[in-house]
C-alpha cells in the first residue's frame, strides 16, 4: 500500500529536502522518525527537491507499507517526535503507482523581499534596499510565459534531460510591506526561481531593459541571467495533482 504525507517545513536548519551524505536534510528527519513509529524501516520519495535554506508551506512525500495505517493517528504520532521546523498535516492512501514527483501536474513558489530592515523577519524573507520599479519587472515576468526552454536559469552540472517548464503564472504584488514574486509551472530546474528573481532584479533596478529577458532565454546561457538570490525568501507553497490520485485501485 502506498501513502502520501502531506507536510510543511523552515528550511533553516536544513541541508535542503534531499539525503546528503554529510549534512541533515529534510528527508532524513522524516525517515528516521518515521522508522521509530512504523515497525519497518521506510524510505520516502519527494515530489521535488528544494535548496539548502528554502522553505516548504506545502510539500509532498510517498512511502510504502506492507499494512494498512491510520492516517490520522501516524500524523499525531510524528508530529510530537519531529522537530518544531517540520510538521504533518495529513497522512492518506493512494493508488499503488501513485508518485509524489511523476504525479504533481503544477509547482507553485513564492519569493519574498523586504525594502526595509526588520529584526523579525530576517530569515524569512530577503532585505533588498534598492529602489525598484514593479511595472518593469512584472512585464518582463509576462515575457517568461511566451518561452519552453529555461537553461539559461538552470543550475550548472546538473542531471535533468530537459530544460523545457510551462509556466502559467509569474508576477510581482506588493503585499503586507512586501514585495513577492509568485510563479507556477508544471516542473521547475534547480535554482531555477532564485535566478528568475535575481534576473528580474536587474532589470527592476534599470540595470537592463525589459526587453533583455529575451536575450537572456534565448542565449540559454547562466551567465547572462541575474546571481541568485538568498534561499531564506523562497518558499515552495504548493503542488497540485490529479482528483484521480486518491482514488484507490478496486474501490
Amino acid at each position: 500500500m502506498r501513502y502520501f504525507l502531506k507536510l510543511s517545513y523552515f528550511g533553516k536548519a536544513y541541508h535542503g529536502w534531499q539525503n546528503q551524505p554529510d549534512s541533515i536534510s529534510v528527508q532524513e528527519v522524516l525517515e528516521q522518525n518515521l522508522s521509530k513509529v512504523l515497525p519497518f524501516s521506510v524510505a520516502i520519495v519527494g515530489a521535488g527537491r528544494t535548496d539548502a535554506g528554502v522553505h516548504a508551506r506545502q510539500m509532498f512525500a510517498h512511502f510504502d507499507a506492507s499494512e494498512e495505517l491510520d492516517g490520522e493517528n501516524l500524523a499525531y504520532k510524528l508530529n510530537s517526535m519531529l522537530p518544531k521546523d517540520i510538521a504533518i498535516s495529513e497522512v492518506f492512501q493512494v493508488r499503488k503507482d501513485a508518485h509524489a514527483r511523476f504525479d504533481a501536474v503544477a509547482r507553485s513558489y513564492e519569493y519574498h523581499l523586504l525594502q526595509y530592515k526588520d529584526v523579525f523577519a530576517y530569515d524569512q524573507a530577503w532585505y533588498f534596499r534598492y529602489e525598484l520599479d514593479l511595472d518593469k519587472m512584472n512585464k518582463a515576468a509576462e515575457i517568461l510565459k511566451e518561452y519552453s526552454d529555461f537553461q539559461c536559469f538552470s543550475k550548472s552540472r546538473t542531471d535533468v534531460h530537459t530544460y523545457n517548464c510551462r509556466i502559467d503564472e509569474a508576477k510581482w504584488v506588493e503585499k503586507d510591506g512586501k514585495l513577492i514574486f509568485y510563479i507556477t509551472a508544471d516542473r521547475f530546474l534547480r535554482n531555477m526561481v532564485r535566478a528568475v528573481v535575481g534576473t528580474l532584479l536587474e532589470i527592476g533596478q534599470s540595470k537592463q531593459p525589459v526587453e533583455y529577458i529575451h536575450e537572456v532565454i534565448k542565449s540559454k546561457d547562466r551567465g547572462k541571467a541575474g546571481t541568485s538570490v538568498p534561499a531564506h525568501g523562497l518558499y515552495l507553497t504548493r503542488i497540485e495533482y490529479p482528483e484521480t490520485i486518491r482514488e484507490l485501485d478496486g474501490i
